[in-house]
């Protein structure tokens, strides 16, 4: 597959940016002129037509407006041009350039979410999934769901971050594991592993377990557990053997719980006299406060004044006196009425006071007859140390058996692992690697001989990673200057293609570089006539000013780029 075109569209329909491919050197050129040393070509957005193209095929939308160097900074910017203009990214993929009936693939993203996120390939809307399973049937049919991944595979095709234009083989994040690159390389060069997926899994179980482990042993070693576990019950022994020997009486246990159920009884019987108390009391203030309204008046002088009443009023019936002990009736009627409990009310708290009386004096007896000989508070304090050792014996046996369980799961794990690695590891296996990376340094030394005068090759070596036997893929020799490493990456990603075609075996042809001015002239002038020449698409970055003349043309720059037209144009309001 190659790149067609990319198109940056508004969600008004404006076309921000159109940008066509074509075969061979495709450069991104920085035309920001340098006055007195003041103006870069810093952020005006040559490496984002790269991010670009990669965000298309899966990367994180993240990628784009984010720093970086530290991914917590984001162009906000950017980032607010791209959500609230509903840009939409359509990158077109051609089977071949040339032919003009070749499969075309179309994959278009916004920077939405949820409902107004778009995700397409041709045509299809597709969830996140969805789509990373169809662009794996495109471009490398029937692999979706093995190691390696769709985005592992075409790492070494696209390179604009940090880790991956410095490395030419480890050029995936500082996260990635050795075993991942060793899946990841076998699978490139043609050497698959059936098991190669269940190696994985095994290996990424075993760390899981391995984390658990070491979070178990985080403040002490299985052994160290084990030794305390002892100790702790040797301390229980002496303990229990200290409270069998104290000087108590046959009965201890018994008495003891009488004990317990008498000051049981003692609290409710207690609580029962205030209950009746409480009520008897609220009973005699009634009865104060109604024998107060009885009348104990002098009946002379109220007679006096009754009889004054009668002469000036007619037809009085009921001598004063007749009101009077009526009065008073009613009080003594309503008196009786609520003092009527009084008397079971006295009858229950004598009997209740007896009760407590009586408990409170067989309390006095067993709590004598209980701390007879060796002291009671000896006992309670044995009690209490053994609480506590009892705890730690829990607390370290339960820990001692989730260490077992954890060495068992392992050795299951790494039992599976033994017998996969057996045949990986087999010097057929070996022999069939070495052969086919004999075939891939054909290709190698090749280019980089004609690119640089030098040959570079790859190897494996068998190295041993935590205890366990895996591939590394190097090349031979090591370089310290960045232009020449990016040379030697070049070189690799070159190769890898001409020796995919030549198994036959699927790859993109497209190849994407940022910071090429980091590269010598020559070299950047050779790699444009050797992919034109191997029919390779190689897309790179790089300013102008580091941008040799035999170069700047029409027929190798595809977009240009400076601090008064950067990428979005978000600056010109176009």
């Amino acid at each position: 597959m190659y790149l067609k075109s990319l198109t940056i569209t508004r969600g008004d329909g404006v076309k921000v940016r159109d940008i066509h491919f074509h075969a061979g050197l495709n450069l991104i050129v920085d035309e920001t002129p340098v006055i007195s040393g003041k103006e870069t070509g810093n952020n005006v957005g040559k490496t984002t037509v790269l991010k670009l193209v990669d965000f298309c095929l899966g990367a994180r939308a993240k990628e784009i407006y984010s720093d970086n160097e530290n991914k917590r900074n984001e162009y906000k910017r950017v980032k607010d041009f791209l959500v609230n203009n509903k840009v939409l990214i359509s990158l077109v993929l051609k089977e071949d350039l040339l032919q003009e009936e070749s499969r075309k693939v179309l994959i278009e993203r916004n920077f939405l979410a949820r409902k107004d996120k778009i995700q397409r390939i041709n045509g299809s809307t597709l969830t996140d999934e969805e789509f990373e399973e169809t662009l794996t049937d495109i471009l490398f049919p029937g692999h979706y769901g093995k190691k390696p991944t769709f985005r592992q595979i075409i790492a070494h095709n696209i390179r604009y971050k940090d880790v991956s234009i410095n490395n030419t083989t480890k050029n995936l994040d500082h996260y990635t594991r050795d075993d991942e690159y060793e899946t990841i390389y076998l699978f490139l060069f043609g050497c698959d592993f059936e098991q190669g997926d269940a190696k994985q899994d095994l290996r990424s179980q075993i760390n899981i377990e391995e984390a658990f482990k070491k979070r178990l042993e985080s403040e002490q070693t299985k052994s160290a557990y084990e030794s305390a576990l002892a100790l702790v019950q040797s301390e229980i022994e002496e303990l229990e053997r200290k409270k069998s020997s104290l000087n108590l009486k046959p009965n201890f246990e018994s008495d003891l719980d009488k004990l317990n159920q008498i000051k049981y009884r003692i609290n409710l019987t207690s609580s029962e006299i205030g209950r009746l108390e409480l009520r008897k009391g609220l009973i005699l203030e009634a009865r104060e406060e109604m024998q107060a309204g009885q009348s104990n008046i002098d009946l002379k002088q109220l007679q006096q004044i009754y009889q004054q009443a009668t002469s000036l009023v007619s037809g009085i019936q009921k001598t004063f006196q007749e009101l009077y002990d009526f009065h008073n009736q009613m009080v003594e009627t309503k008196i009786r009425f609520i003092t009527k409990d009084l008397p079971k009310l006295d009858e229950q708290l004598t009997a209740r006071r007896e009760d407590l009386k009586r408990l409170l004096a067989e309390e006095i007896e067993l709590s004598a007859a209980i701390v007879q000989g060796d002291s009671f508070a000896m006992l309670e304090q044995l009690i209490v140390e053994l609480n506590a050792r009892y705890q730690k014996k829990g607390d370290y046996e339960s820990t001692v058996r989730q260490i077992n369980t954890v060495d068992l799961k392992l050795a299951e794990l790494n039992e599976k692992l033994a017998a996969i690695d057996n045949d990986l590891f087999s010097d057929e296996f070996s022999q069939r690697i070495q052969s086919q990376i004999n075939k891939f340094n054909s290709h190698f030394s090749s280019v980089s001989y004609e690119l640089y005068g030098e040959k570079y090759a790859l190897k494996f070596v068998k190295k041993i990673v935590k205890g366990r036997p895996l591939y590394e893929f190097t090349s031979f020799n090591l370089n310290f200057s960045s232009g020449k490493k990016q040379g030697e990456i070049s070189c690799f990603d070159i190769a890898y293609t001409l020796f995919a075609d030549e198994e036959n075996t699927p790859c993109m042809h497209f190849l994407l570089n940022d910071k090429k001015e980091l590269m010598h002239d020559n070299q950047l002038l050779k790699i444009a006539k050797l992919v034109t020449a191997k029919g390779i698409q190689f897309v790179a970055s790089i300013l102008k000013d580091k941008l040799p003349e035999e170069l700047n043309k029409d027929e190798y720059v595809i977009l240009k780029l400076s601090q008064a037209d950067k990428l979005f144009r978000i600056e010109r309001g176009d």
